[in-house]
């Protein structure tokens, strides 16, 4: 919980930079409290550096924000996070993981598609209007031993 804050703080700066903010901190704390959702955060020298919330369905789960701080890319934190959220949701027994993304973040579309997720649709002004989302999504139970590389 306190982590909240700066989780929206890093989700209205890196992930709706140019939306108005739609994950507030008591949006963060709901899924932190929720028993069907889980909130990770990766620290760098006791520094929130990345986190990723997932809610768990009874057949898919739902990626509803990846983010790290800019200081701390590519160094495997995101990868990392949605190894493990993928470990988590095969445990439970789900096997369909689903998110979105802005058409224009090429760099995010680049790194998922990189670990196995596929493009299944697009929503016109799906972000307040603005901007079109591309919908992606995993089969965990296709490729499963790759997740273990």
């Amino acid at each position: 919980m306190a982590d909240t804050a700066r989780i929206a703080a890093m989700s209205e700066r890196y992930i709706e930079e140019g939306l108005a903010p739609s994950w507030p901190a008591s949006r963060v704390a709901w899924h932190v409290r929720h028993p069907e959702s889980v909130v990770l955060t990766a620290r760098s020298e006791g520094n929130l550096a990345a986190f990723a919330i997932m809610q768990f369905g009874d057949d898919h789960a739902h990626l509803n924000l990846l983010a790290v701080h800019p200081a701390h890319r590519r160094r495997g934190l995101a990868r990392g996070l949605l190894r493990w959220l993928e470990e988590s949701a095969v445990v439970a027994g789900t096997f369909i993981i689903e998110l979105e993304l802005r058409a224009s973040n090429a760099d995010a579309f680049a790194f998922y598609r990189a670990l196995g997720y596929t493009e299944s649709g697009r929503i016109e002004g799906y972000y307040q209007g603005v901007e079109a989302a591309i919908r992606m999504s995993r089969d965990l139970r296709i490729g499963h031993g790759a997740m273990q590389a």
